[in-house]
């Protein structure tokens, strides 16, 4: 069921208009923009009706704040006023709000209003969805590793915490596709994808296809021994598919990974650490493949094998 968030300093107003929902939607309620803002932040909401008039942030500052937020950007909002006038609702729209819903309420113009916004929320969260995610492997794309990427390390500065940043990719793929052709090359891109998201699937894991057989890895908050050991895991699960490789290369399909574990400050770049990543990813080609080579906090280099 949608979730739908009524921002009224009005109880009787807002439980009337909750009324006329509650059948459809999961809705809540709150009396000041103060909480307003705040419970839009965590609570994932398909629209937002918002009072125009409220005692201190009115509703016209309140979707300012909202339309600041990174999270609440796409999030629709109707503005629910007496106030009728077209100053006031080309003010609204321009700041960003989808509708006008003007008191009093008639219960079939609110649903049919509230409705069409609902579907044009799921309709376009639909579209973003299928544009962020690798039609072959199902899991992100190099579009949504880009946005997430970026936030994550800010997160880990905001929050003094570590940040794993991991490449991998698999062995001697080429050779694989030139034995077994591009449709079984596939094939083994999607398994080795869905093995690694199977394990890397907690809230602090993000996982990706970086381009052709290469994926990437972040992990906030572990420190570098236990993602060390966690992405040897991911690398075992994927040998231990067995899939035939070229007998003259490899028994089995495997993979090679590079990590990098780093505590990033303010003014400290992203893109340094993707590299140094990528050039532990280089060793664990070097020093043999079908295994894990690290640099830890203190930059020493881990080697699985």
């Amino acid at each position: 069921m949608e979730k739908i968030l009524i921002i009224d300093d009005s109880p009787v107003q807002a439980n009337f208009l909750s009324s006329i929902l509650t059948e459809d939607y999961e809705v809540s309620v709150v009396n000041t923009a103060e909480e307003g803002l705040e419970q839009a932040k965590i609570g994932d909401y398909s629209l937002i009706l918002l009072d125009v008039i409220m005692p201190g942030i009115d509703g016209f500052q309140l979707l300012k704040m909202l339309q600041e937020e990174v999270v609440l950007r796409r999030t629709p909002v109707i503005l629910i006023t007496s106030l009728n006038d077209i100053q006031h609702e080309e003010r609204g729209l321009t700041l960003g709000a989808v509708d006008y819903i003007t008191k009093p309420f008639h219960p079939g113009i609110v649903r049919a209003r509230v409705n069409t916004h609902v579907k044009l929320f799921q309709y376009w969260t639909q579209i973003e969805r299928e544009a962020t995610v690798d039609q072959l492997t199902g899991v992100p794309n190099r579009r949504r590793y880009d946005a997430v990427s970026s936030k994550r390390w800010q997160d880990a500065i905001r929050l003094g915490a570590p940040i794993s940043i991991c490449m991998f990719d698999i062995d001697k793929f080429k050779v694989y596709n030139d034995t077994f052709g591009h449709p079984a090359g596939d094939k083994v891109i999607k398994a080795v994808a869905e093995t690694a998201a199977s394990k890397l699937r907690r809230g602090t894991d993000f996982f990706a296809r970086y381009g052709g057989e290469e994926f990437v890895a972040l992990i906030l908050g572990g420190g570098s021994e236990n993602d060390f050991a966690y992405l040897k895991k991911v690398r075992q699960a994927v040998e231990d598919l067995q899939i035939p490789h070229n007998p003259e290369v490899s028994q089995w399909v495997t993979i090679s990974i590079g990590g990098i574990t780093v505590l990033p400050k303010v003014g400290s770049t992203y893109d340094m650490y993707l590299k140094m990543a990528d050039a532990m990813l280089y060793d664990a080609k070097r020093f043999g493949r079908n295994q894990v080579v690290w640099t830890n906090e203190r930059m020493e280099q881990l080697r699985e094998k």
